[in-house]
């Protein structure tokens, strides 16, 4: 075989190789979930469970006792937020939205000093969760013990408020967290049904 001919035959064949190494990465890239295994990031397996009974937007009590049997999404928002807190409820929605169904969601004051019932219906309103997401509301002292269980800054003058979603296992026990960083909803998704799974597997 001619030295050109071998020459050209190898150029093609690297840049074939090159071709493809690219659509893998980009594929890789383009991926939200994982094959297998959480999206989120594992909780610790010693985490406790944590139960609350406080008031909801509405003057209902929310025990998080009542919901055992499904996962549940746990996060914390407050209702003046402009960035990052319609954000994460947003991707909630699209998250319940692409599972085909609801599960329970808990969106646990960080501001409750201007978290008042008006303004959390109000929220849950605009980004569309009306019925879907329940708040869990009270004064500083009540939520103090939520936020510690949870590992959660809440919002003050000084500092920007823990921006946390996590998603708690039938028994109640936390299994995995996203930062709003890592967010997604076909990763929320995922993650809710891969619990789901498990549960049925179980019983």
């Amino acid at each position: 075989m001619p030295a050109r001919l071998r020459l050209a035959l190898f150029v093609t064949g690297l840049l074939a190789l090159a071709a493809i190494a690219a659509v893998l990465m980009f594929a890789v890239g383009e991926r939200t979930v994982p094959a297998a295994g959480f999206a989120g990031a594992v909780r610790p397996p010693d985490m406790p469970r944590t139960d609350f009974a406080v008031r909801d937007e509405h003057g209902e009590e929310l025990r998080l006792a009542e919901m055992r049997g499904k996962p549940v999404v746990v996060t914390f928002l407050y209702t003046t937020c402009r960035d990052t807190c319609p954000l994460t409820a947003q991707q909630i929605r699209i998250a319940l939205d692409d599972l085909g169904h609801d599960v329970p969601v808990v969106a646990v004051s960080v501001d409750p000093a201007n978290d008042t019932p008006r303004r959390a219906r109000a929220f849950a309103l605009e980004q569309g969760l009306q019925g879907r997401m329940r708040w869990a509301l009270g004064s500083a002292s009540e939520l103090q013990r939520l936020w510690r269980a949870y590992g959660i800054q809440p919002q003050s003058d000084d500092a920007e408020h823990t921006a946390s979603t996590i998603v708690l296992d039938g028994q109640g026990v936390q299994r995995v967290g996203f930062a709003a960083s890592i967010l997604t909803p076909d990763g929320l998704a995922h993650d809710i049904a891969m619990l789901e799974r498990e549960r049925r597997a179980a019983s």
